[in-house]
């Protein structure tokens, strides 16, 4: 009696609406799974049309070809004796669906339309689709003439339904109905679906990678059985980056997975699955089995085929791996990297430009490309024969063969330092050291000449002369004089990406690429098409403070010490005129007005926590309550809000980036947003005033207020607010979640009865000690309050006890009353 199965999920680096390519793709994985033994191979979500082929989707082309590539893969001699589900869309009674097709033998099985459909993050799956929701149910579904000249079928079940073999049953998930509350792995296994299949398109953020992971393991620690998850790989033509983090999982363990952030276009993940284990751990958990004798059967679709055989006794079936997760450094390293060789050898140019000045984010983007090409050396000397293929037509050169990653360098990226009479010595020789360690093809510019061409342009047509603030100028020309050269070395940047190439004797142009961070995107700290505009930046979704933890790491795993001397420069963009003995008269932390770190806690609370500038002042006077005043806080807010909601059109033209950041402000699909804004708020900043004078007037407890139950958060705890994550897409933690301690999570205990604190309740300080620190608050209040309203004070003097409890509370060893009640008034402002 057959016991145990081969399956096989794969990871394909499919491109939207590359039809012929992503066919070849899915021919390719299912040979190979055959090769492996396997009787049964799924594969991500869409994979015949892409992912990311957008309102591609509302053309009928879109249905043709893919019901095209159907019939191809039907009648193709590979497809034989396996079973396969492969992702395409399909319309069903004038109703386009996201489905799974399965089919075996020249015959279609089933087509599982998706339940669930995800619109958050970069997600908006409900423009294109409609979800399926008419749950365990089937209909026939009629198909296309080229269809049923293959298979002698006229129609389908097309539905919620499982498909039952001769020793197993499998059930299908897609995608988002994993990451569901109401997830239907759970009613499936308690209906007897022991192989669960789920074809995915989840992209990658940084700090996600374990989502997928204890989403996958979770399903089949609860439930039992064994769980074939496929994910996309690579760039398939938009800003998000697939990881390709496939895997195969069973009884809450991981028995096989996919290399995440690797350039070959097709990898197949092998298990052999003993079903006698997967029956054995559902019987020993009795609670499971009570509710599975009374679940909701699934409708079954019966098909004469076994998955295993009766001589397997032999075939050893899969034991538990580690999977080791990539730290945020290495995921900036690998991720972009291999997003910039998709989009390298798909968009048909010759290799990158980069305007290189030097500082941490351009040289972060220096060395992602320095990665990609150790990437792409190492992937062929594995054998990868397509990434071969690729380097060769880039380079134009048949017999080229990549073993150096400098050398690679050298002829894939090309840097220049575009110098003007307020550029540094230091900068343009880090620039220098940088190009040489990396090897890349480095060519120092000065634009002094362009410069002064343009503003002599403007002052024979005026007859003014703008100046430099530091020589006599106003705001308004010291920043005109900056804008200049910045748009001026966007044009330089275009000018020799396209001629850099016809000078070296080679065919083509390059890639423009961009290094502005997340951070000074969401400050709008960039001049409009200056050089951080570009063809494509592969940093725009990462914070400035990942980026310099990224370069700490790459300087010594890709062998580049002079990233140590970038890491200690001051940032700055070196616009305006060096001060006496050419040391910097501009940083960026000073122009913006804040430091980055503080425009990262900006930008987790705005996107991520979703907050106006209201709830923003209302979390950080908490978050911030060591180091700066209510006034000092609103003042930040305000001013963050003043910048952002002015500098917000830049986002319009924001260049194209790898999508990593959880607070991203990218106006394309992220984040949904106008661009005009009245930037002076009144509304929303009048509340914070407001908020402002009563925390300084120890009015922030209103008179008259029932309070049942509450509890006091120690001033260094979070607040207890919580962030819903995005779908498939954030891991990153609430910047008010609570934290991992009991102790900290829960506060103070206290009695669950209604304590009223008012003025005319004295009796209330003896309640509960919870309490005392409102009531101290109040104090001072209530006591200037007497003299002029002959108002009951709260009684102030308490036993010793009721002291010492306080103290407690507030972290003190032995305080005197006006500490206590100066720590206490600092616990609740």
């Amino acid at each position: 009696m057959g016991r145990k199965v081969v399956v096989a999920t794969c990871s394909l680096n499919q491109w939207a609406m590359d039809f012929q390519g992503n066919l070849d793709r899915i021919i390719d994985s299912i040979q190979q799974a055959k090769a492996a033994g396997a009787v049964y191979r799924s594969g991500p979500e869409l994979e015949i049309t892409g992912y990311n082929c957008g309102d591609h989707y509302y053309e009928s082309d879109s249905m043709t070809h893919s019901w095209e590539a159907v019939a191809e893969l039907l009648q193709h001699p590979s497809c034989t004796d396996i079973m396969v589900d492969v992702g395409l869309p399909i319309m069903h009674k004038n109703v386009t669906y996201n489905c799974r097709l399965v089919f075996l033998n020249g015959k279609i099985l089933l087509i599982r339309p998706k339940l669930i459909l995800c619109d958050d993050g970069n997600y908006r799956e409900t423009r294109w689709f409609t979800a399926w929701r008419k749950i365990r149910q089937v209909e026939d579904h009629y198909l296309p003439r080229i269809i049923s000249k293959i298979t002698g079928q006229i129609t389908v079940p097309f539905g919620d339904a499982v498909i039952a073999t001769r020793d197993t049953c499998i059930g299908y998930e897609i995608c988002e109905e994993l990451w569901n509350p109401e997830s239907s792995h759970i009613p499936m296994a308690l209906d007897g679906v022991e192989i669960i299949v789920n074809g995915s398109g989840s992209y990658t953020e940084i700090r996600k990678t374990y989502v997928s992971r204890d989403l996958v393991t979770s399903a089949t620690a609860r439930s039992g059985g064994c769980y074939l998850f496929a994910n996309m790989r690579g760039c398939d033509g938009d800003r998000v980056y697939f990881p390709g983090d496939s895997m195969i999982a069973v009884n809450g363990s991981i028995v096989a997975r996919a290399t995440m952030y690797s350039m070959a276009e097709v990898e197949v993940v092998v298990a052999a699955i003993d079903l006698d284990t997967i029956r054995s751990y559902r019987s020993l958990c009795r609670s499971r089995c009570l509710h599975g004798a009374h679940s909701s059967a699934y409708p079954r679709i019966q098909v004469n085929f076994a998955l295993s055989n009766d001589d397997d006794i032999f075939l050893p079936s899969c034991a538990p791996i580690d999977v080791t997760l990539p730290t945020p450094e290495e995921e900036i390293m690998y991720g972009p990297a291999c997003w910039l060789w998709d989009y390298l050898r798909r968009s048909g140019q010759g290799g990158f430009l980069l305007p290189l000045s030097g500082g941490v984010d351009s040289s972060a983007t220096a060395t992602i490309v320095y990665s990609m090409c150790n990437k792409v050396v190492q992937s062929v000397a594995s054998g990868d024969e397509k990434v071969l293929e690729d380097v060769r037509r880039i380079m134009s050169q048949a017999d080229y063969v990549p073993r150096d990653r400098r050398e690679l360098c050298g002829r894939l990226f090309h840097t220049v330092y575009m110098a003007s009479e307020n550029s540094s010595q230091e900068t343009k020789a880090r620039a220098k050291l940088l190009s040489q360690q990396i090897g890349s093809y480095h060519i120092p510019i000065a634009i002094d000449s362009m410069v002064s061409a343009a503003l002599g342009i403007f002052s024979a047509a005026t007859g003014f002369i703008p100046k430099f603030r530091v020589r006599g100028g106003t705001l308004r020309e010291n920043l005109a004089l900056q804008n200049v050269q910045a748009r001026l070395r966007m044009v330089l940047a275009y000018l020799f990406a396209q001629l850099l190439l016809w000078v070296r004797g080679r065919q083509g142009g390059l890639l423009v690429l961009g290094s502005a961070n997340v951070d000074e995107a969401l400050r709008g700290y960039m001049t409009k098409y200056d050089c951080s505009s570009a063809d494509i930046n592969p940093i725009g979704g990462f914070s400035k403070a990942d980026l310099k933890k990224f370069l700490h790491v790459a300087k010594d795993r890709l062998n580049i010490p002079v990233l140590g001397t970038v890491l200690e420069a001051l940032p700055t963009a070196e616009l305006e005129p060096l001060q006496e003995g050419g040391s910097l008269a501009q940083t960026d932390e000073a122009d913006m007005g804040m430091t980055y770190d503080e425009l990262a806690i900006y930008g987790r609370l705005r996107k991520v926590e979703c907050c106006g500038p209201y709830s923003m002042f209302g979390k950080l006077i908490h978050l911030w309550a060591d180091k700066s005043s209510p006034k000092e806080i609103a003042e930040k807010v305000k001013l963050f809000f003043r910048f952002y909601s002015v500098n917000r059109h830049k986002m319009t033209v924001l260049t194209p980036a790898y999508h990593a950041e959880t607070y991203s402000p990218d106006d394309h699909r992220f984040d949904h947003r106008q661009f005009l804004y009245n930037f002076r708020w009144v509304w929303q900043f009048r509340a914070i005033d407001k908020a402002v004078e009563r925390v300084e007037s120890g009015g922030g407890k209103e008179k008259g207020v029932e309070r049942r139950g509450s509890s006091l958060s120690n001033k260094n705890s979070r607040s207890s607010s919580f962030t819903r994550p995005s779908s498939r897409a954030s891991d990153t933690p609430s910047l008010t979640g609570s934290t991992s301690s009991d102790h900290q999570r829960r506060g103070v205990e206290v009695a669950g009865e209604s304590v009223v604190v008012t003025a005319g309740n004295p009796d209330a300080a003896d309640t509960t000690a919870a309490h005392l620190s409102q009531i101290f608050l109040q104090h001072d209040d209530l006591k200037k309050k007497r003299k002029e309203n002959s108002v009951p004070i709260i009684r102030t003097y308490l036993k010793e006890d009721r002291k010492r409890r306080v103290s407690q509370l507030c972290g003190l060893s032995s305080p005197s009353p006006a500490t206590v009640l100066k720590k206490t008034a600092d616990v609740e402002t």
